[in-house]
């Protein structure tokens, strides 16, 4: 059989696209061994059709982290404008645990409900801002509406 791909710089390209831990060759055979069903694990051996379905796979597996990565980063501003420690990954995952907000740690929050989220801390933005007159204490002012429901008593530090 003659090869069918001689230039694999759009594989190349997806590849370090992925935030890849460990041995790259490895992981590279491992994925051309998924997308010739066991065939093979060389890529010089791929059909053009596995390849071009392959490094389609791989290119939007990349774009998805891309989108992923921004809206984790809008939410994490959002999350800072109200007082939240975003440098303790702890306080960022308690705060998305409350079921008001995410229900569950930052880590584990996809794309379409970080666009959720986003909106609901808009919202407790604009309300905390408009309940006093003036500017209040933003971590506050995110504590006592969170903990409107709850017979919890915000520590105020």
């Amino acid at each position: 059989m003659a090869q069918e791909v001689t230039n694999f710089g759009r594989f190349y390209t997806a590849i370090r696209a992925m935030s890849i831990i460990g041995d790259r060759d490895e992981v590279k055979r491992q994925i051309v061994w998924q997308y010739t069903n066991g065939r093979t694990d060389s890529l010089r051996e791929m059909t053009r059709w596995e390849y071009d379905k392959c490094c389609s796979d791989l290119e939007g597996r990349s774009h998805y982290r891309e989108v992923l990565r921004k809206e984790r980063s809008t939410t994490l501003k959002l999350m800072q404008k109200l007082g939240v420690d975003t440098t303790d990954w702890a306080q960022i995952n308690d705060f998305c645990r409350n079921p008001k907000i995410a229900g569950k740690d930052f880590s584990r929050i996809s794309i379409e409900e970080h666009q959720e989220v986003q909106i609901k801390l808009r919202s407790i933005q604009r309300k905390g801002w408009q309940k006093k007159s003036g500017q209040p204490d933003q971590r506050q002012t995110v504590r006592v509406i969170l903990m409107e429901k709850s017979n919890q008593q915000p520590e105020w530090n």
